[in-house]
């Protein structure tokens, strides 16, 4: 009948007794951390005549008890204890003797934080390399097969347009009908003040022709979509499905990338205009039963007010948007390394560098636009 390995103390002296193995490891850790608070780690008034069992993890243990040092010199203050026991404390001791902790790390401030800022931007201009890259591959296989009406996959075009387009139609109208109602609410409570709450009707129509309908679904498609397809391309990429494409001889950029470019630079100008009709709808709503502007009023305000060109300029930049996160998208997918963690690593960054992007090209835009007098 074995022992559960244990210490007693008696007279300032340590008895070790019991199995020092694997299975009653959990209980003899905690009296080892016990011990190991109250003692420095060595190995006079241990008594190890008692030890009726021991493997590697009872070993480790033992080795904390009484230290690397004198374990390696186990022999001459235990000569009674067996021989294989004692080879085995002793190669352990002898090779964690010789394990010297590593050197402190030198904190230098201003050097590290150089260095971080360095490898952030390093990381920054690979990834946009990687990017225009990427771009250049899509649309040299765009050029090739668009004279090629024969390798057009129609099919896998209009199942994207299916989940990129009518899915994500009815989340797109719900929030910039939700956007356009707060910022006609927002709008008429300052223009309260000086008497001009009728010009709410034009700060909805201009915010949503020009920038919210096309940049809310933007968005959206950057949140949904984006990651939707760097999940699937990584699956991909993890299951070597994508490995099995080039075996076949296909190419991955015309087969898998090309559709969903495609579809995205067809349904984002469509949901922009859903979005700017939802939008203009959310205000009115507003209008109506707030400021007491009927919905006629409202109607006779944007067609004498607002021009054509806001609805024009706010839809010119879809096609665009719609480009670069369909393709941050794909890219980050093929950037998967095979494991779960990647794949969910890279979806975060689709979506993060879809924003930033969708964000940053709007800015720049709207100050173009504005210079021109568009």
């Amino acid at each position: 009948m074995t022992e559960p390995g244990h210490i007693n103390q008696q007279d300032g002296r340590l008895a070790i007794a019991g199995d020092w193995t694997l299975v009653h490891y959990a209980p003899l850790k905690r009296q080892v951390e016990h011990l190991a608070q109250a003692r420095e780690p060595s190995s006079e008034g241990v008594d190890l005549e008692r030890l009726s069992a021991l493997d590697t993890a009872g070993a480790v243990l033992l080795m904390e008890l009484v230290g690397a040092g004198p374990l390696a010199a186990i022999d001459d203050w235990a000569p009674d204890l067996p021989a294989s026991r004692r080879a085995l404390l002793r190669t352990l001791g002898e090779a964690m003797a010789d394990n010297r902790p590593p050197e402190a790390r030198r904190v230098r401030p201003l050097r590290d934080s150089l260095a971080r800022t360095g490898q952030l931007v390093e990381g920054l201009w690979q990834q946009q390399r990687q990017l225009l890259g990427f771009i250049g591959q899509v649309l040299a296989t765009l050029a090739i097969t668009a004279w090629r009406p024969g390798r057009w996959r129609l099919t896998s075009v209009v199942a994207q347009l299916h989940q990129t387009g009518l899915n994500a139609l009815p989340i797109v109208a719900l929030l910039t009908f939700l956007v356009g109602a707060v910022i006609a609410f927002l709008g008429a409570t300052v223009l309260r003040d000086f008497g001009a709450t009728i010009y709410t009707v034009n700060l909805v129509a201009f915010a949503f022709l020009r920038e919210f309908g096309v940049l809310l679904a933007a968005i959206l498609l950057a949140g949904r979509t984006a990651s939707a397809f760097t999940a699937q391309l990584g699956a991909m990429k993890a299951n070597e499905e994508l490995d099995a494409v080039r075996t076949l001889g296909l190419d991955p950029i015309e087969l898998l990338v090309l559709p969903r470019v495609l579809a995205m630079m067809l349904t984002l100008p469509i949901l922009t205009f859903v979005g700017m009709l939802s939008g203009i709808l959310g205000g009115a709503l507003v209008c109506l039963l707030a400021l007491d502007i009927s919905l006629t009023q409202f109607l006779a305000i944007l067609q004498r007010d607002i021009p054509l060109e806001h609805f024009l300029v706010g839809l010119s930049k879809a096609p665009l948007f719609a480009f670069l996160v369909a393709v941050i998208g794909c890219l980050e997918g093929f950037k998967v390394s095979g494991s779960a963690q990647s794949v969910g690593e890279h979806t975060t960054s689709s979506v993060v560098q879809s924003i930033f992007v969708v964000i940053l090209l709007d800015a720049v835009a709207a100050l173009f636009f504005m210079e021109m007098g568009w």
